[in-house]
């Protein structure tokens, strides 16, 4: 007899996921190398009874858009955009993380970290850079050079589950159960950064459909409270 107030709950709750994985996206549409989510529906059959069975809304998860995002000149000599595949690798506390924000600086004693101080790997180890070298140059396969000479490679990885790194604070991923790959023939450009692949008027034009969406399935689950509060106080009256 309720069973149309649970199957109505079960899309309720997930339109409500949703529109905070939506929130999550348009709140990142200017953070740079951001990546866009998005939920996964599927039907979970509920069997509460030998006689009934209730086809339910779960959602699954979320999958994250793993396009390329638009590369935004900055002028700044030691950003960096990847084209295509790959992570650069980010040396931190926890341990070795991946991420496509390529906006560095130098620390103080000249080695080539994240805005958070992490430092970022070369194909032999972190990269220190001479502040009395001239001009930076970093060339399509990463390879950073002044004029002392080449000073290092950027290491690119990949994976064979992008989907399955876990999203980390500044912009980073951690690969639980992932060994990292090189990624072959990596193509990056030098004072520019990977903006996000968020498009804003898409996932505004989202978050409308799964507002009206919830508000419809709310209509219908005040009308069945209703109905059911009606019968059971039609079927409670006594017989005159």
């Amino acid at each position: 007899m309720e069973n149309a107030l649970y199957i109505g709950l079960s899309r309720q709750t997930a339109l409500r996921r949703e529109m905070d994985v939506i929130a999550n996206n348009i709140a990142n549409a200017n953070t740079p190398a951001f990546k866009a989510e998005k939920m996964i529906f599927q039907e979970f059959l509920s069997k509460p009874g030998d006689r009934e069975r209730i086809s339910l809304v779960q959602d699954f998860g979320q999958a994250r858009d793993l396009s390329e995002g638009p590369a935004e000149p900055t002028g700044n000599p030691l950003d960096v955009a990847i084209h295509g595949d790959g992570y650069f690798t980010v040396d931190t506390p926890l341990g070795e993380r991946y991420t496509r924000h390529g906006r560095f600086q130098l620390d103080a004693t000249g080695q080539l970290v994240t805005s958070a101080g992490h430092a970022v790997q070369g194909q032999a180890g972190p990269i220190n850079i001479p502040t009395d070298g001239g001009p930076i140059s970093i060339a399509a396969d990463g390879t950073v050079s002044n004029d002392n000479g080449v000073l290092g490679v950027l290491q690119l990885v990949t994976f064979d589950d992008q989907q399955a790194l876990k999203r980390a604070a500044n912009g980073l991923y951690s690969a639980e159960d992932q060994n990292p790959q090189p990624v072959d023939n990596p193509t990056m450009s030098q004072g520019m950064i990977e903006g996000s692949n968020v498009e804003s008027i898409v996932e505004m034009t989202r978050m409308m459909t799964v507002s009206r969406k919830y508000q419809s399935l709310g209509r219908f689950l005040e009308k069945e409270d209703e109905r059911l509060t009606q019968m059971i106080t039609t079927l409670g009256k006594r017989p005159s």
